[in-house]
Order: C-alpha cells, then sequence, then structure tokens
C-alpha cells in the first residue's frame, strides 16, 4: 500500500485537471506521481502475470500498438495498454492510474505499451519486458534526437531488456544493426516487405538506413490501398487497414510478429486478421470521422518520412486541404525534403509555424488560399468551407496542432 497516497493525490489531479480543460492535462497526474514515488512507474509495470510488452521506433509505434492489443484481446488476453498514446513516462504513469488500485496493479494479464525512444530508454534499465517490437528508423525531431544514429541507440539501449523476443523490422539497416549486437538470449523475430512492395511506394519507405534481402518471419507480400495480404510460416492472411500505405501494412506485419512471438503456438491467424480488418484507426493517423454532420480525415505527419508517405497516399480527388505546423517543430526546414507538390493547392495553412511551412508550399508549386496562424480561427474557417464536391475536408497537421486540433473540436 506504499503507493496509496500518491495514486489518490494523482487522481484527484486527474480530475482537477479535466475540470479546469476538458480532454487536458493527460499527463499532468503522471508528472505528480512520478515526483511523489518514482518507483511506482517500473513497480507497476513489472507487475503484469504475463509480462510487459514494449513498442517502439520512430514511426508507427500508435498504429502498430493497437493492432496488437486488438489481436491479443481477441485472443482472450485481457490487456493494459495507454490507448491515448501518450508515450512518456509522464503519460504512461498517468495511464496506469485510470486502471490502477490502491496498491498500484491492474486486473490485466499483460501490458502491451507505446514508449517514446527516448523516455523508454532513460528508464529501460527498470523495466522487464518480455518481447520488445521496434517499427523502424527514421529522421526524425533533429531539434531533439540530432541524427539517426542517436535513435538507434536509444532503441538498442531497450531492446537489450527484452527476455524473450526482439521483434526487428528487417528492412531497416539500422534495426538489423541493433538485432547484430545483442547477447544471446532473446529470440529475433523480424517482420518486413516483399521487393515488388517495397518497390511501389512512391519515395520509398522512409528508412534512414535500408537493410539487404533478409527473409522475415511476417512478410507483407502485396498492398492495394487499405488492403494488404501477409504470409507467416506459408499461410497468407488479408488484412483491411485502417489507413492506406505501404506504411500501415508493415504496422499490421509487426503486429503479427508481435503477437507470435508473444503467444506462440496459440496465435490463430485468421483471428488476428480479422483484429487488424476490424480496427478503427487511431486518432490523426488516417483516420475518418465527423466534424458536424460532415466527414473529415486526420492526418498526422511527425518527422520527413511520414510526412511523405502519408501525402504520397492522400487520396487525388481531396480538394479541401488544412495544414497545420505546430511549435512542436521547432525548426521547419527540416521538412523541406518532403515533396508536398501532389497537394496542388490547399485551403488554410496554419499553425505557429505558418508562414514556415506556407513558404514550402509555395516553393512546390501549392497554391494556398488563405494563411491563418491562429489554428482555433483556422478550423473554424475550414468547417465553414461550404463541402467540397470532390473528397472531404483533410487536415493534415503535426502533434501540437493535432492535440489543439482535438480540444478544439471536442473530439474523444
Amino acid at each position: 500500500m506504499r503507493y496509496a497516497v500518491p495514486i489518490l493525490i494523482g487522481r484527484f489531479v486527474r480530475f482537477a485537471a479535466r475540470v479546469r480543460k476538458r480532454n487536458g492535462g493527460s499527463a499532468v497526474p503522471g508528472l505528480v506521481v512520478n515526483k511523489l514515488a518514482p518507483g511506482y512507474l517500473s513497480h507497476a509495470l513489472n507487475s503484469f502475470e504475463r509480462g510487459l510488452v514494449i513498442v517502439s521506433g520512430s514511426s508507427g509505434k500508435s498504429t502498430t500498438t493497437k493492432m496488437l492489443v486488438s489481436i491479443l484481446s481477441d485472443h482472450g488476453v485481457r490487456v493494459f495498454t495507454n490507448p491515448s498514446t501518450a508515450n512518456i513516462t509522464q503519460g504512461l504513469t498517468s495511464a496506469l492510474l485510470e486502471r490502477a488500485d490502491l496498491r498500484g496493479r491492474i486486473d490485466a494479464d499483460i501490458a502491451v505499451l507505446e514508449m517514446d525512444e527516448g523516455h523508454g530508454a532513460l528508464i529501460s534499465e527498470s523495466l522487464n519486458p518480455i518481447v520488445v517490437v521496434l517499427t523502424n528508423v527514421m529522421t526524425d525531431q533533429i531539434d531533439r534526437f540530432h541524427e539517426s544514429e542517436h535513435v538507434a541507440t536509444m532503441l538498442g539501449k531497450i531492446a537489450r531488456r527484452a527476455s524473450h523476443s526482439l521483434v526487428i523490422n528487417s528492412d531497416d539497416g539500422m534495426l538489423e544493426e541493433v538485432g547484430a549486437t545483442l547477447p544471446a538470449g532473446p529470440a529475433l523475430v523480424r517482420f518486413g516487405a516483399a521487393a515488388v512492395v517495397r518497390d511501389s511506394a512512391l519515395h520509398g519507405l522512409g528508412y534512414a538506413k535500408t537493410a539487404s534481402s533478409v527473409d522475415p518471419d511476417v512478410l507483407v507480400s502485396s498492398t492495394r490501398g487499405r488492403a494488404a495480404t501477409l504470409k507467416f510460416d506459408g499461410v497468407a492472411i488479408d488484412v483491411e487497414l485502417p489507413a492506406p500505405g505501404v506504411h500501415y501494412a508493415m504496422d499490421a506485419a509487426a503486429a503479427v510478429a508481435g503477437a507470435t512471438a508473444i503467444l506462440g503456438a496459440d496465435l490463430d491467424l485468421a483471428s488476428a486478421a480479422r483484429s487488424i480488418s476490424a480496427m478503427d484507426a487511431v486518432f490523426g493517423r488516417g483516420e475518418i470521422t465527423r466534424v458536424g454532420d460532415e466527414p473529415v480525415e486526420f492526418v498526422l505527419v511527425q518527422n520527413p518520412a511520414s510526412f511523405q508517405l502519408n501525402v504520397d497516399e492522400l487520396n487525388p480527388d481531396v480538394t479541401q486541404v488544412l495544414v497545420a505546423v505546430g511549435s512542436d517543430v521547432r525548426d521547419p526546414s527540416y521538412f523541406w525534403p518532403v515533396d508536398c507538390s501532389k497537394l496542388g493547392r490547399v485551403s488554410i495553412v496554419s499553425g505557429s509555424k505558418a508562414h514556415e511551412i506556407a513558404l514550402q508550399l509555395e516553393y512546390q508549386g501549392v497554391e494556398i488560399d488563405d494563411l491563418v496562424p491562429e489554428l482555433a480561427e483556422a478550423l473554424d474557417r475550414f468547417f465553414a468551407l461550404p463541402r467540397p464536391e470532390r473528397g472531404i475536408k483533410t487536415v493534415i497537421f503535426t502533434a501540437d496542432s493535432m492535440r489543439r486540433t482535438r480540444t478544439h473540436l471536442g473530439l474523444v
């Protein structure tokens, strides 16, 4: 019961934060509890009967985690996860507070958690994951991570904590190097894409370093928009993806590979295919929802590679687009390698870095109807526009603008 008082205080802080700001303050309770009880997070995460599973990497963490949780849940496993995609230490603690009893324990069999690369590396020495799933290494947040080699080093620290299995992307050269440096112990499970699938991506898969051909355990053998075929142990399964693109097919392969590491012979591939196909998109990751009576697609871009992959996969019928780049992108120049010319025309550019991203779009021949730095005003104007004759309204945003959009529109 040594964590009872910090947990009660954290719950009060969570209540107060939500009274003050609807859907806000999700990380604040965790910050408070981590200060009051520094050992609580590792205590709770290491207490699950079937262990802890960590999903990390530059991109695809949220979708891979949700797919893996869906597969395990449909196999009768009681899973604790961080569904709000709060993947840093205070966010993880806040997620635990939602379900922990006063002993700090969660009534679930296993924890499957998305973890930020940097925060995951910082706390990895105190964690005992049975399985670690690593999605990829991309050029990412240069103001924070500086270089891809640094990201690979952080992921290596997390990987070395896996006691049973390490799941890696066989097309990612840096992850293959991480796998090669691990001491004997955890089994290495690979996922990857067939050459024809890799070649179909207009600008490649965006990895900082690609790997030479290695036969993966789970293979993406074909993709067709939102449909993909995966092969495992000679068996092919068809899945419906939450959004179109090879990168989402790779997330599905990572999830199936993770499920094989956890469930072993108990994995039912047909059930796994149904679980992935029935899953809704994670908020902002190609998600289509409704604002008022109108459908809208939200597209999150977090680094040049994800920006490029998502622009490449945009429906060509889309004619109304809002692009919002927020304060999380301290130096927008690192987005300059992204070819945004496919957008053609953008209705509104917004966010604290609106002028910088507008300059890039104009240099790439994209017409801009309006520039409105204040995001709330931009959103109100955008959704006041008449419904487009073709396609649906589409919002492309970075993480800061995504959170502000979600709060402004009252989306859960």
